[in-house]
């Protein structure tokens, strides 16, 4: 009798009054501890989803598509069209990157920048990640088919499938020039604004187009740079891995002024006032004086800041194209 006195002063006697009890109902009781759980759990399992598209790579497409459905229709286009290229837009880019997670989650375990993604993290499971794609690209499709056309519909999804099937699962594996030609897949966002307005493709919008083509390379292969050892560990053949160091930022500043160049091309295609050749002047050469900058110090911390400015310079480049048809119509 002593010994359960004792175990009873020390446990059952020693929980405060306040202590959620089993079948305690209210704000302190165990339903709703069990409720903040589940909630809990369901925002995390939302949060592994969404995580799958990488928001971020999405948000980028976009900045692209929308100024140039503002130059295709030389001012704002229709709401409708605008939202649907926005919402499919997302949608079908989501899609995209949701496969080539899906694809690459095993190197992925190796590499410490996606190591903490979905899939190798087990947060989603695989067959369930290709079922989430696959639904995203269809509403990607309706979407873009019924609130602006048919070509813009089959160009947002014909991207998905270059980047699926051409990039990730043909080049990148095997060719220093996988970003290259990959590069085609992130550029289209700007055929596919274009045609969501105009229902055709137009010499601007390939200029637009190769003005993001050109500009891939050099962006993705300063991340390369930087994340050098992970490429090498999983065993994919980035240019930095295969070439080196100065080779691969040789080429950045190659292609750096081959965006430049292209850039400068808009006015000769579509007239422009004077504010977006001399945006692109500016953002120009500063953009070639990064370049160089990286080619002098050459280490893994300039190109880091060189793919976050050059990040900057599309988003600028392509605001300044949106604000220039602004001030012609002024």
């Amino acid at each position: 009798m002593a010994l359960r006195a004792d175990w009873y002063r020390h446990t059952v006697a020693a929980v405060p009054d306040h202590a959620p009890r089993v079948g305690a109902a209210g704000p302190r009781g165990w339903p709703t501890a069990l409720a903040s759980v589940r909630a809990g759990r369901l925002r995390a399992r939302v949060s592994a989803y969404i995580r799958l598209t990488k928001p971020r790579v999405i948000e980028l497409l976009l900045v692209t598509a929308v100024p140039a459905m503002v130059l295709a229709a030389d001012g704002m286009p229709a709401p409708t069209v605008l939202v649907a290229v926005l919402v499919g837009g997302a949608l079908a880019a989501g899609g995209a990157n949701t496969f080539n997670s899906l694809l690459e989650r095993e190197r992925d375990q190796f590499m410490r920048r996606t190591h903490h993604r979905p899939l190798p993290r087990g947060e989603v499971r695989p067959r369930a990640a290709l079922v989430y794609g696959i639904a995203l690209e269809v509403i990607a499709f309706g979407v873009l088919a019924w609130w602006a056309n048919l070509l813009a519909a089959g160009l947002a999804v014909g991207a998905t499938v270059f980047y699926v099937v051409v990039y990730t699962v043909w080049l990148k594996p095997r060719t220093v020039e996988n970003i290259v030609i990959g590069g085609a897949a992130g550029a289209a966002p700007t055929l596919v604004g274009w045609a969501a307005v105009t229902g055709r493709i137009e010499i601007p919008a390939v200029v637009l187009f190769a003005i993001v083509f050109f500009w891939t390379p050099p962006h993705f292969w300063a991340l390369a740079i930087r994340y050098a050892d992970d490429y090498r560990t999983a065993g994919i053949p980035m240019l930095p891995v295969v070439a080196g160091l100065r080779t691969t930022v040789r080429r950045i500043s190659v292609y750096a002024a081959a965006v430049v160049a292209v850039s400068l091309t808009l006015p000769l295609v579509r007239p422009t006032t004077p504010l977006y050749p001399l945006a692109a002047v500016v953002l120009g050469v500063t953009f070639l004086g990064r370049a160089r900058g990286l080619a002098r110090a050459c280490d893994p911390a300039a190109a880091l800041a060189f793919f976050r400015f050059s990040n900057l310079y599309l988003a600028a480049l392509f605001v300044a194209m949106a604000l220039d048809v602004a001030v012609g119509r002024l």
